[in-house]
């Protein structure tokens, strides 16, 4: 790596960004090849959380915080990123779900996590817009806040200039010793090559099946939806006890005690999670599927549970909702990956599948592609 002087980056998204970030702090010269006239996939199709709550223990939760860091800085330099430091709230409905949640509060790295029990009268505290009925909660002051729809394009307008080039609506059609062809006929020269298609794994990513199929990488289908603004403000971003279920930091003995989730969230492998944006509106989440090929249409059972679970923990009906919309990543499902880098040939690096770590910790996985 020490002798590249010259980086394509192929991928609009947020992995495809952060590299190109990594590549230009560290003097390396950049082009940046997109497909779309702009990023359109799971990079502006998630809730712009920098989640450090739920991770796993060990280099789960190492990756994140360094992410949440560099996020930080990022933040500081850029505005238009909309960073916010905002904490979140896990919410438990009943005792059985506190007594996880009192758990991983004492696990040994609870610390790293700056997790801190609360009561009823301690969440409200921390979030008066948290009117509903719920048996306590777990602040994690170490989460954060993003505005998905805005961070790329801000990202961009920060590394404009001598060195960066952005070059949407390319298409990677040729992969050669040190030169890509887009759609156009185009040839970049470079000294390495970055794809990081997230998850599409057709065109020239196809090629590489076989690396990604090491580490069982698999797609993942979502939904979400957006309201109306909000009058009032959530101080942190909030999640209910169905996300116990899904993130490992909740691996915990209680965890086996919890009761079966309510028939439409298990079908739908539903959680609520629940952020503002930076002009009111909510953004409320989300599902999982994972049998392919998936649906063209959506599911409104799960979108009126959902909306149903938003409202009984804000106590209050849910501004009217605007958007609703599926999205789908990349993960690596086989063994203890986190994420999917391969070098399936000479100068190219092949990056994907962080699954749902990807907002999160995308400045940390590309600070490590270039170490």
């Amino acid at each position: 790596m020490r002798a590249t002087q010259r980086i394509v980056v192929a991928g609009g998204g947020v992995l495809g960004t952060m590299h190109a970030v990594a590549a230009r702090r560290r003097g390396y010269e950049v082009v940046h090849l997109e497909r779309e006239a702009e990023a359109r996939g799971a990079s502006v199709r998630n809730f712009g959380l920098v989640w450090v709550s739920g991770r796993r223990a060990g280099p789960e939760l190492a990756l994140a915080l360094r992410a949440r860091e560099l996020w930080a800085e990022l933040g500081a330099a850029i505005p238009g990123l909309g960073f916010r430091p905002a904490g979140s709230l896990t919410l438990a409905a009943d005792d059985t779900e506190l007594r996880v949640l009192k758990e991983a509060a004492e696990l040994p790295d609870a610390g790293q996590r700056d997790f801190e029990l609360l009561d009823p009268a301690g969440v409200r505290a921390a979030n008066p817009a948290l009117r509903g009925e719920f048996a306590g909660g777990l602040l994690c002051p170490a989460d954060a806040i993003v505005e998905p729809r805005q961070a790329l394009p801000a990202l961009r307008r920060y590394l404009a200039g001598d060195g960066y080039e952005w070059l949407p609506g390319r298409e990677v059609t040729e992969i050669a010793p040190n030169a890509v062809r887009d759609h156009t006929g185009t040839w970049h020269q470079c000294d390495l090559v970055v794809l990081c298609p997230g998850a599409a794994f057709t065109g020239v990513a196809g090629r590489y099946l076989s690396s990604l199929a090491r580490d069982g990488v698999r797609r993942v289908r979502l939904q979400m939806m957006q309201t109306a603004p909000m009058t009032e403000r959530l101080t942190t971003a909030v999640a209910d006890g169905d996300s116990l279920r899904y993130y490992p930091a909740y691996d915990v003995p209680g965890r086996g005690q919890l009761p079966p989730q309510a028939p439409v969230a298990e079908r739908s492998r539903a959680q609520l999670l629940l952020v503002q944006r930076a002009d009111g509106s909510l953004t409320i989440g989300d599902t999982h599927e994972y049998d392919e090929p998936f649906a063209f249409d959506v599911d409104s059972d799960a979108y009126d549970h959902l909306q149903a679970r938003a409202e009984a923990l804000l106590g209050v009906p849910i501004p009217r909702v605007q958007r609703r919309w599926a999205g789908v990543y990349s993960e690596v499902s086989a063994g203890q990956a986190l994420y999917h880098r391969s070098e399936p040939e000479p100068g190219v690096v092949l990056v994907t599948g962080p699954g749902g770590r990807g907002m999160t910790c995308a400045p940390a996985i590309a600070e490590e592609t270039f170490r």
